[in-house]
């Protein structure tokens, strides 16, 4: 049986949340409450209180306590809609509660840091914690080679622009990869050069030549549940890229951003392919925690130190150090590691049960990239003619999902695919969904019966 004032917290917070008690309205007097619920003025302070701590409420000095501004909740009679096109954490999923804790500390912690510009390359102590971080994958570096990003996508920015010790100019990525990386090369006018990559992998021949000819700085790589494909590099060829970045003085751009969700713990990154002078290892915190936070960590080759500070100083003069100090108090606790298991195990069974219904439900030539080990896509092929009508008709149909055309150079090949998230799903939403999509490639097959698929798995 709950506790009175278990009973009476549910009590305001369900009045509050409803709508009861409006945004900015006062809420009852202390004593006007506990003669309403028959308590102690003490249990009415300790009930508003705990709902301080909630953000439901604050209070005003001599004046009492008012109801903070919600969000707006989704009406009820609005259609369901099934979204794989997302690759942010389902709000549900995140712990909201020990994220305000470790806020709250933050605020104390810091509190001299805040007031200051500190060091652009991350706060020293929490940039311990990530070399700690980093060992546990085999990425041994020091706390003076990791620096501190406002996200991955500022990360990719800065280095796409800045120049490299190898001189050289030209930048070779994998096609498809991730859009927010073409979209800084493209905004500065880089000159990029694209090698395909599909289900199978690379062609290491072509790379080769890359690597020889044509005078590349660096290498763009997802070794690790690619975006969008959804596979992985196997270890002969992490160590194997190593090597050939190290004999042709080309630098790896290692974008490691679901590292956390490695289910297998002998994968290791390609930095611990003895490569720590070529190889850049990103790492992001956007898949575990709050994107909000804007928070990514890289350990930086010695050679590049300098003009990764200048670079990173130009751009904001610091990080928040808000968001560095909830990620710091956040590892430091073990909140972060627990954190990160409960995910890896939701999302591994989410993108296995993906992977069951697709080879119940589809066709073989459909299916693209379902033999993934872990992380949170996989990919369907297309042979219609028109896709974009397609994912059209699966919007109306309340399926969201992602066509990867922007996942392309634009003078690069393209085939279509659909790229499918597990982020935002469960396992009813998966078979439901995959269900409308099959019933829509049945509808508006555009190939004849007589061509052939572009790829086989």
């Amino acid at each position: 049986m709950l506790h009175k004032k278990e009973l009476i917290l549910r009590s305001v917070r369900l009045d509050i949340v409803n709508g009861v008690f409006k945004p900015g309205q006062k809420l009852p007097a202390i004593r006007q409450q506990s003669e309403k619920f028959n308590c102690s003025v003490n249990t009415i302070i300790n009930v508003y209180h705990q709902l301080e701590n909630e953000h439901l409420i604050y209070s005003r000095p001599k004046s009492g306590y008012y109801v903070v501004a919600q969000e707006a909740h989704r009406p009820s009679n609005q259609k369901k809609r099934i979204d794989f096109s997302a690759a942010a954490p389902d709000p549900q999923s995140i712990p909201q509660l020990e994220f305000r804790q470790c806020l709250n500390k933050a605020m104390e912690l810091f509190e001299d840091s805040i007031f200051t510009y500190p060091d652009p390359q991350g706060l020293i102590s929490l940039r311990r914690e990530i070399a700690k971080l980093f060992h546990q994958q085999q990425v041994f570096s020091s706390e003076q080679q990791v620096f501190i990003f406002s996200g991955a996508q500022q990360a990719l920015h800065l280095l796409a622009g800045m120049p490299f010790p190898n001189g050289k100019t030209n930048i070779l990525v994998e096609q498809p990869t991730y859009w927010g990386m073409l979209s800084a090369l493209e905004a500065q006018k880089q000159t990029v050069i694209g090698i395909e990559r599909t289900s199978s992998g690379i062609d290491w021949s072509t790379l080769e030549r890359h690597f020889r000819n044509n005078l590349i700085k660096f290498f763009y790589t997802i070794p690790r549940f690619h975006n969008p494909l959804g596979t992985s590099y196997t270890p002969a060829e992490k160590q194997r890229l190593a090597e050939l970045a190290q004999a042709y003085d080309v630098y790896i751009i290692e974008d490691d951003y679901l590292a956390d969700l490695e289910t297998n713990t002998k994968a290791d990154p390609i930095r611990a392919y003895n490569c720590a002078s070529h190889v850049i290892y990103l790492r992001s915190f956007s898949k575990v925690m709050l994107p909000g936070l804007r928070l990514a960590a890289a350990t930086i080759p010695d050679s590049l130190i300098p003009v990764v500070s200048m670079h990173k100083q130009t751009a904001d003069l610091s990080t928040s150090v808000l968001s560095q100090g909830v990620l710091e108090i956040y590892l430091k606790s073990g909140m972060y590691e627990y954190h990160a298991k409960q995910m890896r195990s939701l999302y591994s069974q989410r993108l296995q049960h993906l992977r069951k219904v697709l080879k119940e439900v589809l066709p073989t030539e459909y299916l693209y990239s379902t033999e993934c080990n872990g992380g949170i896509f996989s990919t369907i092929q297309l042979f219609d003619s028109n896709p974009g009508d397609l994912v059209s008709r699966l919007e109306n149909r309340g399926v969201d999902v992602l066509l990867t055309d922007q996942q392309f150079l634009t003078s690069f090949p393209k085939i279509n695919l659909l790229r499918l998230s597990i982020m935002r799903t469960n396992e009813q939403d998966i078979e439901e969904g995959i269900q409308i999509i099959s019933a829509e490639l049945d509808r508006h097959k555009s190939v004849s019966s007589s061509q052939k698929p572009f790829f086989w798995l």
